[in-house]
């Protein structure tokens, strides 16, 4: 025999919990993705503006072809993962500007490792411009703890 309210105790911590705490953890997500994403277009280079606007964020997958953090994670839930990333089709080189290139070979069909004695154009790589994984480093810890403080707000306002 079942005792009074069991029923009822079960549909709210098996319903109602999980979707205050979801709403919360998502609120909180978006709240730090835009942070993110603010961050790092301040910290990009700006040439012909491609490059900023292609930063941003998803919920699910990055755009093909985008530098992405996934770390965004509380659950194991996918429709709760948010996708902070940079690059698209006309910045595509968002990689380069991040990490920087090594001096290389311009010369169509170059064989790299031997691009320096066969002469020919030589691109003298580009130096790094750090603007994504420096956001994400300085800001990591206040959006993962802004997320833990909305999810237990959302347990004790249940």
């Amino acid at each position: 025999m079942m005792v009074d309210g069991t029923a009822e105790f079960r549909r709210f911590m098996y319903q109602t919990v999980p979707n205050a705490v979801r709403a919360a953890a998502r609120d909180a997500m978006e709240k730090g993705a835009d942070e993110l994403v603010e961050l790092m277009r301040s910290l990009a280079p700006v040439k012909d503006g491609f490059l900023i606007a292609s930063i941003g964020w998803s919920w699910g997958e990055p755009p093909k072809g985008s530098i992405a953090i996934d770390d965004l994670e509380p659950t194991d839930d996918p429709s709760m993962r948010i996708v902070i990333y940079a690059g698209s089709e006309l910045a595509y080189y968002a990689r380069w500007v991040e990490f920087g290139t090594n001096p290389h070979s311009v010369q169509e069909g170059a064989d790299l490792s031997r691009s320096r004695r066969q002469g020919g154009a030589q691109h003298p790589g580009t130096a790094a411009h750090p603007f994504f994984f420096p956001a994400y480093r300085a800001l990591r810890s206040r959006v993962k703890s802004r997320i833990t403080r909305a999810i237990n707000k959302a347990i004790r306002s249940l």
